[in-house]
């Protein structure tokens, strides 16, 4: 049989275009940011594929070789390590328009990383990425910057485990989504939490039952309120001003 021809109204729609970095909603806050367009192209060039992962598949694991990084078109990732007795320690939590494998840049991967949901990366092979960062210094000043946010990122997390009451590790939490969903155009103070209460206690170190009485005592303050995995920000001020510590959590009746 032959196939019908495209009506004129139908426009022709060019699969690659729309798969290019320029045609990404995400390319403002990925690889591309601040280039011309001509850079893009470049950057499109090198880019090896669009790999989709299902919810729970991993996408490297530790002692991997390093080859490529992975920047996230959509969904959400967490990395972990696993220590000696075989316990899992969350490091992160990654979505769109974020990078991917930075950590085995001197060799091998440290750690491993799964989606939390159906979701795709662009595979930038890095080799061909440090070619192209000698051609077009935007692009070296730009993963320079992604690089230093990362080390800020850790070294929060530090401060996070260490100096931090439960209520304000889990205000700094909520507060990070916020901005993070908002600097992609959703809504600051209504997301899903896409990992579940038992990875999130386990990245902040607290179990479970703390996490869910964090969520209990934050609903009874009217700061948020919580259907399923569904959560709304109704005081997003005292949230940010608990996070900074320069408030406290009222003592539970």
């Amino acid at each position: 049989m032959i196939p019908a021809s495209p009506s004129p109204s139908t426009p022709l729609v060019n699969i690659q275009a729309l798969k290019s970095c320029a045609a990404c909603s995400m390319h403002q806050l990925c690889l591309p940011m601040g280039l011309e367009d001509a850079d893009i192209v470049r950057l499109d060039q090198i880019i090896g594929r669009r790999r989709r992962l299902a919810r729970d598949e991993r996408l490297y694991q530790v002692g991997e070789p390093f080859r490529n990084l992975y920047a996230v078109r959509f969904g959400h990732f967490k990395t972990f390590q696993v220590n000696a007795a075989g316990e899992a320690q969350i490091t992160g939590f990654q979505m769109a328009g974020e990078l991917l494998g930075m950590d085995a840049i001197s060799g091998t991967h440290h750690c491993d990383a799964v989606a939390l949901e159906d979701s795709e990366v662009c595979e930038i092979p890095f080799v061909r990425l440090e070619e192209l960062f000698g051609e077009v210094p935007a692009l070296l000043r730009h993963f320079h910057r992604i690089m230093s946010q990362e080390i800020t990122r850790e070294q929060n997390v530090m401060l996070l485990l260490g100096n931090m009451r439960a209520e304000q590790r889990f205000a700094v939490f909520l507060v990070n989504l916020s901005a993070r969903y908002a600097a992609r155009g959703y809504s600051s103070t209504q997301f899903q939490l896409r990992m579940s209460r038992e990875d999130i206690g386990n990245y902040l170190g607290l179990t479970i039952e703390s996490i869910s009485r964090l969520l209990s005592r934050f609903k009874k303050q009217g700061w948020l309120a919580v259907d399923k995995r569904e959560v709304t920000l109704l005081d997003p001020a005292k949230l940010k001003a608990l996070a900074a510590g320069t408030d406290v959590c009222s003592p539970m009746e």
